[in-house]
Formats: C-alpha cells, sequence, structure tokens
C-alpha cells in the first residue's frame, strides 16, 4: 500500500536544479544555511546534528526540538542552438523555467538518556529533483517532467565515551517516490517503419503526431548513518560523519499517451503498451570532515570538506514487465567534493550573525549532460542571523545564493534526435528555523 499521509509531509521536496550538486539536499536547518555548511559535522548547535553528525547530540543539554522550513527558487533554462532530429529542426519553444519552487520542512528532535548518551531523531528530505518544461519544447522527446521525492526517518544515538571524544549512529528509513515522463514522436517512428503509408495517410508525421510516456513509481529502502566527534579543548572540535549509500528498488508502472489515429499495429505493439515496471535508484554514500573553532567570546570559524560518491548512479535504467526492450539513459556521474567556509559573530547575547561561502562540484560531465538533469558546479555565498528571546529558544533564518556557470548539452537519441543548447542555472534560498530546549 502507498502511503498517502507520506505524500503530504514531502509536498515541495522536487526541487528543480537542487540547491547541492547532483540531486542531494543540504537544506537540513536554517542555522547552517548562514555557514554555508560550513563545519555541519562539528558545529553540533541543535537536534539537527542528528543529519550532520549524530555524535553531536552528546553537546546537547535536556530535550530539544528543532522545526524549519527553506524555500528553494531555482532557475533551470535551456537555450537553443541547432537541435535536431531525422535530418530537420526540433520545433518548439525553449521550454521556459524549468525549475520548481519548492517548500521543503524537517524535524529533529534530541532527548538525553541519561549523562552521557543521548537519543535523536530526523524526519527530513535528502535527495529531491525536479524539472518541468513546457509541453511543446525542443526537447520535449529528452524530458518533459523529471519528479524524486524522498522521505527520510532517522533514529539515532549517541554515547560521549569521555570529554573529548563522542560517537553515535542512526538507522535511515527512507521513502522514495518518482515520476518521469516525455514526449513521443510517433510521426518520426512511423515513418522509418513499414507502417510509413499508412501513417502519413492519418496525419502521422513527424513532429506532428506527439504522444506522451510516464513511469512512476516508489520504493521504501534503508540505510545508516555514523559519527565521531574529538574536542581536544572547550573552543575546538573536529568532526567526521559518514552516510551510507541506498538502493531504491522503484516498482510502478508505464503509460502511454497516443494519437487516435495511430494504426493499431504500432498503437498495440509492447513497446506502446501500458505495463507494470521496476527501476533501480542508488543515492550516493558521503563523507564529511569538519572544523569548528572559537575564536573569542564573539567570533567563531569553521570549515567542511564533502566527499559524496555519486559514481554510483550511472544509469536510468527503466524495466517494463511486458517484456519490451528495457528504456535507458547513460548517466555515468563521478565522485564529488564539497568545500566550504564560514564565520560567526555573536554580537550580544540575544543576536549572532553568520557568513560563509562553498563550492560544490557537479558529478556531471559535459558528454553524459541530460535535459532531467543539466547539473553545473556551484558557488554559495550565505548569511545568516540568530535571535534568542530565551535562553531556552532560538529563532534563525539564512540566504543563500547559489551560483552555477552555463554549462553545454549535446545529447543524442534514436527516439528524441539532438538535443544541442546551453543551460543556465542558478537558486535562491530561503530558510528560517525555530529550537525549542526543555
Amino acid at each position: 500500500m502507498k502511503p498517502r499521509w507520506l505524500a503530504a509531509l514531502i509536498l515541495g521536496a522536487a526541487v528543480g536544479n537542487a540547491a547541492a550538486s547532483g540531486f542531494a539536499l543540504m537544506e537540513q536547518n536554517a542555522d547552517g544555511l548562514g555557514n554555508a555548511y560550513a563545519g555541519g559535522a562539528a558545529s553540533a548547535e541543535n537536534a539537527s546534528t542528528v543529519f550532520f553528525n549524530p555524535a553531536g547530540l552528546t553537546r546537547l543539554d535536556g530535550n530539544q526540538w528543532v522545526a524549519s522550513l527553506h524555500v528553494i527558487s531555482p532557475t533551470t533554462r535551456f537555450t537553443d542552438r541547432n537541435s535536431t532530429t531525422a535530418g530537420a529542426p526540433l520545433t518548439g519553444s525553449d521550454g521556459g523555467n524549468a525549475g520548481n519552487l519548492a517548500l521543503i520542512p524537517n524535524f529533529f528532535f534530541s532527548h538525553a538518556l541519561d549523562d552521557r548518551t543521548r537519543f535523536g531523531f530526523g524526519v527530513n528530505t535528502p535527495f529531491g529533483l525536479g524539472t518541468d518544461y513546457q509541453e511543446g519544447w525542443k526537447g520535449r522527446y529528452q524530458a518533459l517532467k523529471s519528479d524524486l521525492q524522498t522521505l527520510n526517518l532517522n533514529p539515532s544515538l549517541a554515547y560521549q565515551v569521555n570529554d573529548a571524544w563522542s560517537v553515535g549512529g542512526g538507522l535511515n528509513l527512507q521513502y522514495a517516490k518518482a515520476e518521469l515522463s516525455s514526449a513521443v514522436d510517433f510521426g518520426t517512428i512511423c515513418a522509418g517503419s513499414p507502417l510509413a503509408a499508412a501513417c502519413a495517410a492519418s496525419g502521422i508525421l513527424p513532429q506532428k503526431a506527439d504522444g506522451t510516456t510516464k513511469m512512476s513509481g516508489d520504493s521504501w529502502a534503508w540505510g545508516y548513518n555514523l559519527g565521531v566527534i574529538y574536542a581536544p579543548t572547550a573552543d575546538t572540535r573536529y568532526g567526521m560523519a559518514y552516510r551510507s549509500h541506498i538502493d531504491h528498488k522503484v516498482k510502478g508502472d508505464i503509460k502511454f499517451g497516443k494519437p487516435a489515429t495511430l494504426p493499431a499495429a504500432l498503437a498495440n505493439s509492447l513497446r506502446f503498451s501500458d505495463t507494470a515496471a521496476k527501476a533501480d535508484l542508488n543515492l550516493p554514500d558521503s563523507l564529511s570532515i569538519s572544523a569548528f573553532h572559537q575564536v573569542n567570546n564573539r567570533w567563531a570559524v569553521m570549515a567542511d570538506l564533502t566527499l559524496t560518491g555519486w559514481s554510483r548512479f550511472n544509469e536510468i535504467r527503466i524495466r517494463p514487465d511486458n517484456g519490451a526492450p528495457d528504456n535507458v539513459t547513460p548517466e555515468n556521474w563521478h565522485d564529488t567534493y564539497r568545500v566550504a567556509l564560514g564565520t560567526l559573530y555573536r554580537q550580544s547575547e540575544a543576536w549572532s550573525f553568520r557568513f560563509g561561502a562553498a563550492f560544490d562540484q557537479s558529478p556531471v560531465s559535459d558528454q553524459y549532460r541530460t535535459a532531467r538533469m543539466p547539473d553545473a558546479d556551484r558557488t554559495w555565498l550565505a548569511f545568516g542571523a540568530q535571535y534568542r528571546p530565551s535562553k531556552n529558544s532560538h529563532l534563525d533564518v539564512g540566504y543563500t545564493h547559489v551560483f552555477s556557470k552555463d554549462v553545454g548539452i549535446n545529447l543524442a537519441s534514436t527516439t528524441g534526435g539532438n538535443l544541442v543548447g546551453s543551460y543556465q542555472n542558478h537558486s535562491d534560498i530561503l530558510s528560517g528555523q525555530y529550537s525549542k530546549t526543555f
């Protein structure tokens, strides 16, 4: 049974041109956003450390909950450079802004079991993708809508070994829901078949008789995360955190929309028949190494290096159950790194301000860039503020602009023609958060 209540919790988790490279989502708290998530595995300022490093739970007193909401406004625009199919120009628009405005919530909780042991729990969205092009755009045979939503449940435990060392770990129970759609050029397909004459007589001509195909499905899978924090002094700490890969076995169906006048021999073929289907979704592991140093009673600095194993994402392969050939899109992503630097300034007991910058490497090579995920290297510039109305409650806001360089695409397909052009990507992220200790 598909849990419909989950769909409400992950509303908006599909993000066009996701804020982190690939389709990862780093937006797990608002205070970290203000530092471009520098020092994420070492800062451990609130219960959101469940995600960044569960060992950090030992640094929290009493019980605490943290709720945050992130608004991501991405821009993904294609510019055509003489795209063709079957020797003719691809018709249509450039697709408009394929990015989707997203609202992403997350929630974290920590509880002190005893003087050294802490329990934590998180509800978050670690991955999301959403590109949605205008129906008649030039790349419609490559992609129309691409939608990935995830929900992650993350119970965790942490133990303080001594004054310097803490360790922690958690289980990740993850739900994923995906939808991929594109147009089908039945005119060109029919023109290259023995039915060419019948198709022409019925008006089934190249780029004049488009149909659609849509694959949708969902999956549950699990993984884990581990962390350690070493604090040699009260002012300095180092953190290392690992999140495992998660392999989803997505099950769903493929449905086709076909022109009414399409010859029956083609319309009823296995290749274009509705069917159940399966697909693998191999999500990457990651390793973060962070440092945090309190320079004086006002200033702190932090840094982070995160490595992500995107090379596990080497293709999108949809396997129909009716015996039709697999639908395969090569991806061949490579492993990436992300580096970030940040600073925190405490103006008073009530007010603090944050600044940060990061470089986030894209896993996509130019030769394998697709219209579904036209990813590029990203540079983050971030700032944030925290207001503490009382000792036990904090309000945080953060803002980041993510710059991406313009990148090219030259994507050939036997059924979709040759999509040639460039992409312009950037994102704005605004986050708010409330935390309460009790």
